[in-house]
């Protein structure tokens, strides 16, 4: 079993990787990648990680990078009665934590074309796999994050007591011959945390291109907060790091999307971005803690 070295780090202190997918060449044999190789070259994934890099490869990926946990989803992409949608079982991920439960912990993808069934699923995942937050993608199921089919599971996230979050902002062609609407405009997040005050609610991917207006959601909601993930940090919107790092320090969290990002490129770029000590900290790791209730991890 890999083990974590908190010295691999230039900070002193292990990293948090907030949004990471199950990337595995078992992922790729069941046919349970989302996207294609065309995508796969946009994104410049490297040519010997395009199969799938299994879980022990990838804690070799996290120990060098100083990523002491990452938080894995049980994505679900897509109604699965629409060619091309795709899941990752949810006891794939928890048998994946069961494994290394201190490197990694479960997220609950949400497809609110399931229901009823669906939100007993995510009681099951919360409740007894000990998975630590929901996720979902607007644009898999063409519906803005404020669209009534969504709200059962806000409820429930509310009623569960842990955060949720989607991807704002626009997407990219993932299938060559599946294209999907940008519905993840980050305004629409304002109306669900008016409605919603106890859910926590976490808009990854930047908001990128309407950056600036997540960045004013989290501003005008307490219980609103953005991540760094799915774009190399050297590329994140200046006005992204200057929230990071001054005034919204407390409201925001670091992932890769892996393996749209390697961690190790990821978290060489974090160092170079010349932020302060002290929210560096709170971005890459104390934020996560708190915002996800890990009081096993130290702070």
């Amino acid at each position: 079993m890999t083990t974590f070295d908190p010295a691999a780090t230039r900070t002193g202190y292990g990293a948090i990787d907030i949004v990471v997918n199950v990337f595995t060449p078992e992922a790729f044999a069941e046919g349970r990648i989302p996207t294609d190789d065309r995508f796969r070259s946009q994104v410049r994934t490297k040519e010997d990680d395009r199969r799938g890099v299994s879980i022990e490869d990838y804690l070799r990926k996290m120990d060098r990078a100083g990523i002491e946990r990452s938080f894995l989803i049980a994505v679900r992409c897509g109604d699965l009665r629409v060619r091309g949608s795709i899941e990752i079982p949810y006891e794939w991920v928890r048998d994946i934590c069961a494994k290394y439960p201190d490197r990694f912990s479960g997220l609950a993808g949400i497809d609110p074309t399931r229901g009823i069934a669906g939100l007993k699923e995510l009681d099951v995942a919360i409740k007894e796999y000990g998975f630590v937050g929901g996720h979902f993608y607007p644009h898999w199921f063409s519906e803005a994050p404020d669209a009534a089919i969504y709200y059962p599971y806000y409820a429930r996230c509310a009623e569960l007591g842990v955060p949720i979050m989607m991807q704002v902002g626009h997407c990219l062609v993932y299938q060559s011959d599946r294209r999907l609407p940008s519905v993840g405009r980050p305004m629409t997040l304002d109306r669900v945390a008016m409605h919603f005050p106890e859910l926590t609610i976490i808009g990854i991917h930047l908001g990128y291109p309407w950056t600036d207006e997540m960045i004013s959601v989290c501003t005008k909601h307490p219980n609103v907060y953005m991540a760094g993930d799915a774009y190399a940090p050297k590329h994140w919107p200046q006005q992204a790091v200057h929230y990071a790092n001054t005034y919204g320090q407390d409201k925001f969290l670091f992932g890769t999307d892996w393996a749209v990002i390697d961690p190790e490129r990821a978290m060489n770029e974090m160092h170079d971005l010349a932020f302060r000590p002290e929210p560096l900290k709170k971005i890459l790791r104390n934020n996560a803690i708190r915002i996800f209730n890990l009081r096993d991890t130290p702070a």
